[in-house]
């Protein structure tokens, strides 16, 4: 039976066998600016399960931030008040001004503005939501709490401010989850399938806290987060990047439906276990450091194919996701496409 994309998305997360293997793309721009319209060739060959068809402009930065010689320099201020300098076009840059190395800036920090849940902007994003949902699985938001802090304060200050529990680090965590509750309420009104989270939490080697640090801070309010997106039937999706074996039962715990890991820091083969085992679905991108951007097509190819065997894709429990960044090589980027294309094409 042939399922909509929005369907094999559930079954996939369901780990039941799905008619054909999801496929979820992030039109990163660094990657659309790099390769341009020769990805976009890509993106209508290969159609994906989390979004319909759409022809964005190839993206250019603004001409005030690039100096005679071509060099990009943006900087850029956000909603939390932090000055960001972004050198590659299209790559998330470097905080270099922060509103709270000075904790006494404390008691005039505020939350940006949580989004409007009523209005007819309001009914217009429902709508959208509504309309993308009678096809496409729909997956919204980026629910941070250690990424917004560590933008706002310098980072080794946070670790440290972490490990001693301090009242202006709690009052700032605080701050922020309850801007992300706000956040989420608003998602879970207009309609949604999924909601994401995304804190980086791991080196390649191992956790950045301790693993009862991370639990006696971080895991209380991750917990009062997930729990209205639980009770409404909706799905959590958590992303972290590092060696975060020691905390993957606590996302499971924690009501994680799915995780977005960086797969070449783990075993495949017990990750694959773990995840059926937890009944925890994977999100699968093929290394995008060594194997996308120094490795040739073949083994681009026989990459994917591993994945595709040692999860067991056709039978459920996890999908492709690809993220094409700046420095791939386009033979590359082609190879991606294809051996995901043929994975799908086989299991239909």
């Amino acid at each position: 039976m042939t399922l909509l994309p929005r369907q094999r998305v559930f079954a996939a997360l369901d780990f039941s066998p799905p008619d054909i293997v999801p496929l979820e793309r992030h039109p990163s721009p660094a990657g659309l600016f790099e390769h341009g319209e020769r990805l976009k060739e890509l993106w209508r060959r290969f159609p994906h399960d989390f979004g319909p068809p759409f022809d964005p402009p190839v993206p250019q930065p603004d001409s005030k931030w690039t100096d005679a010689d071509g060099r990009y320099c943006e900087l850029r201020r956000d909603e939390w008040g932090v000055l960001w300098k972004h050198l590659i076009y299209g790559v998330h840059g470097h905080p270099v001004e922060r509103p709270l190395d000075d904790w006494t800036n404390l008691d005039c920090f505020t939350a940006p503005e949580a989004p409007a849940s009523s209005g007819d902007s309001f009914l217009v994003e429902q709508a959208q939501a509504s309309k993308h949902q009678r096809l496409y699985f729909l997956k919204s938001g980026w629910i941070s709490i250690f990424e917004v802090m560590h933008a706002v304060r310098r980072f080794e200050e946070v670790l440290m401010d972490v490990q001693s529990d301090g009242l202006e680090v709690n009052r700032l965590a605080d701050l922020i989850a309850e801007y992300q509750l706000k956040c989420i309420r608003h998602l879970l009104r207009r309609g949604v399938d999924a909601i994401q989270f995304g804190d980086d939490f791991g080196t390649q080697q191992g956790l950045l806290l301790s693993s009862d640090t991370w639990r006696r801070f971080f895991k209380p309010r991750y917990a009062r987060l997930i729990e209205p997106i639980r009770a409404a039937g909706k799905k959590v999706f958590f992303h972290s990047c590092g060696n975060v074996r020691d905390l993957l039962d606590d996302f499971a715990n924690l009501g994680a439906d799915a995780l977005w890991l960086q797969l070449p820091l783990y075993d495949a083969g017990q990750l694959a276990a773990w995840s059926r085992e937890r009944r925890v679905a994977m999100a699968l991108q093929p290394d995008r450091s060594w194997l996308m951007t120094c490795a040739k097509p073949g083994d681009v190819r026989r990459a994917v194919e591993r994945l595709a065997d040692v999860f067991e894709v056709r039978r459920g429990g996890a999908w492709f996701y690809i993220e094409i960044d700046n420095g791939f090589p386009f033979e590359n980027v082609e190879a991606l496409f294809e051996a995901i294309g043929e994975i799908r094409s086989l299991s239909q």
